[in-house]
């Protein structure tokens, strides 16, 4: 599965959420604290060697930027909503977690399929662009997968595939 080609995005509603609370915190805790920084650097004059007006611009740039790129994601998400796919669960694909025996060393390892704006590996959510979610997308429970890793190739088996809360 790719990006659709009109440049949507999809994520798990748990994701668009998420970017909507980074998104208002930004605008109303972020911005409003920078202000009050600047506002103090302004208090000591001289602005030519003033380093915390400078820090404090600097800060107010990036998350400007970065409420910008926020607005231009959740203007392009397209919310995946596991009750309305067809097919269920019976194939990997985009908002599943993933049951995986890696046969090579015997081990059971977890992951949901998000969007790459949602991927926490620390957390056990990969990118459905990674090459381990592209090996795995499409195929069904029980089917070995082979992964290309740089050591060489991992195998995987799908123990099961299920939504994200079960």
């Amino acid at each position: 599965m790719q990006k659709k080609e009109d440049g949507k995005i999809r994520l798990t509603r748990e994701g668009y959420q998420k970017l909507e609370e980074e998104l208002r915190y930004l605008k109303t805790v972020k911005r409003k604290e920078i202000a009050d920084k600047i506002s103090h650097a302004l208090s000591f004059g001289d602005l030519s060697e003033n380093a915390e007006y400078e820090a404090a611009k600097n800060e107010q740039a990036f998350i400007e930027g970065r409420i910008l790129a926020l607005e231009e994601k959740l203007r392009r998400a397209e919310i995946v909503d596991e009750e309305e796919v067809e097919g269920g669960f019976d194939r990997v694909r985009l908002g599943v977690r993933v049951v995986l025996e890696n046969l090579d060393k015997g081990k059971i390892v977890e992951y949901s399929i998000v969007d790459s704006v949602e991927a926490d590996p620390s957390l056990q959510k990969i990118s459905f662009e990674s090459p381990l979610a592209q090996a795995l997308i499409g195929h069904t429970r029980g089917e070995v997968v082979e992964v290309k890793v740089p050591a060489g190739v991992v195998r995987y088996r799908i123990v099961d595939i299920r939504g994200k809360e079960e």
